[in-house]
């Protein structure tokens, strides 16, 4: 049974969350909330809330075991963009862009539904 859950609109950049999902790609539930326990990002502080929220929803959804559960798909897609303007020197302005992330973690016990 696979299930998931998604961060929409977390305030962290694709490009570098998804240096710290690469981590966890791929590995099994336990030994990935340690990895992101021990990654010391803010990324890795957002993917840990919703890894934990995706095994929680297999657990108690489904009844699946934490044991078997491993991480079977994850990925970041790119949300919206804030615009930003900060004064820069000789009266000019420099554009600033926030850019947020859709984080989105699927966990399986590779047994079929």
């Amino acid at each position: 049974m696979e299930t998931f859950a998604i961060h929409k609109n977390a305030m962290v950049a694709p490009l570098k969350a998804r240096m710290t999902l690469d981590l966890i790609r791929g590995k099994k539930a336990t030994t990935a909330v340690n990895i992101l326990k021990n990654t010391n990002t803010k990324s890795a502080r957002l993917i840990e809330k919703v890894l934990n929220s995706a095994i929680a929803n297999a657990t108690n959804n489904f009844g699946a075991k934490l044991e078997d559960l491993s991480v079977s798909e994850c990925y970041i897609n790119p949300g919206v963009v804030y615009k930003r303007w900060k004064p820069a020197s000789r009266s000019r302005v420099d554009k600033r862009n926030k850019r947020t992330s859709h984080i989105t973690v699927k966990v399986s016990d590779g047994k079929e539904a």
